[in-house]
């Protein structure tokens, strides 16, 4: 089994990563591709809701905690440090033809980049510093670029590009 494609969406806080990868995914699964999700967020968050029996498990002290249901699962593990990113795409799992991430501007994943005109905000990847892992950029807006410019209110364009450049 060949490992999956993996593509980041970095962007400025606000700049609508989620929106737009809420579009998209719908897109590549309807071209049949089975697609994973990995969500880098920098503040603490919880899916353990106090009452359920999930979150007694791991308030009373387990470090690893998995529910499975007949159509889903969801792990909460503690750790001192968040997990590297290669680790994350081994826990989503290899059965799948792309794992999107959204965020990991650090990462030295293949990205697109996102750039709202409106928010006037520099480019991530091509502002101060000139990321070489910089696929596309996907904007409202026109840019010169040294990659190819996508339109971001065309997920369809940005699923062709995903499409031709990382899964045929």
């Amino acid at each position: 089994m060949s490992r999956p494609a993996v593509v980041s969406f970095v962007a400025h806080s606000g700049t609508g990563k989620t929106t737009l990868l809420e579009k998209l995914i719908p897109i590549l699964k309807e071209r049949g591709y089975r697609v994973g999700a990995i969500k880098h967020d920098a503040h603490r968050f919880e899916i353990d809701h106090p009452g359920k029996d999930s979150h007694r498990l791991t308030a009373a002290g387990a470090d690893s905690m998995l529910i499975c249901s007949g159509e889903k699962l969801a792990l909460v593990r503690r750790h001192r440090q968040a997990p590297a990113i290669e680790e994350l795409l081994r826990i989503c799992g290899p059965d799948l033809d792309i794992i999107l991430t959204e965020g990991f501007k650090q990462s030295s994943l293949p990205k697109i980049e996102l750039h709202r005109g409106g928010l006037a905000r520099e480019l991530i990847c091509r502002g101060n510093s000139h990321d070489p892992t910089l696929l596309a950029i996907t904007s409202d807006t026109p840019l010169t670029v040294d990659v190819p410019l996508l339109d971001l209110n065309n997920p369809a364009q940005l699923a062709d590009f995903i499409e031709q450049r990382l899964l045929r």
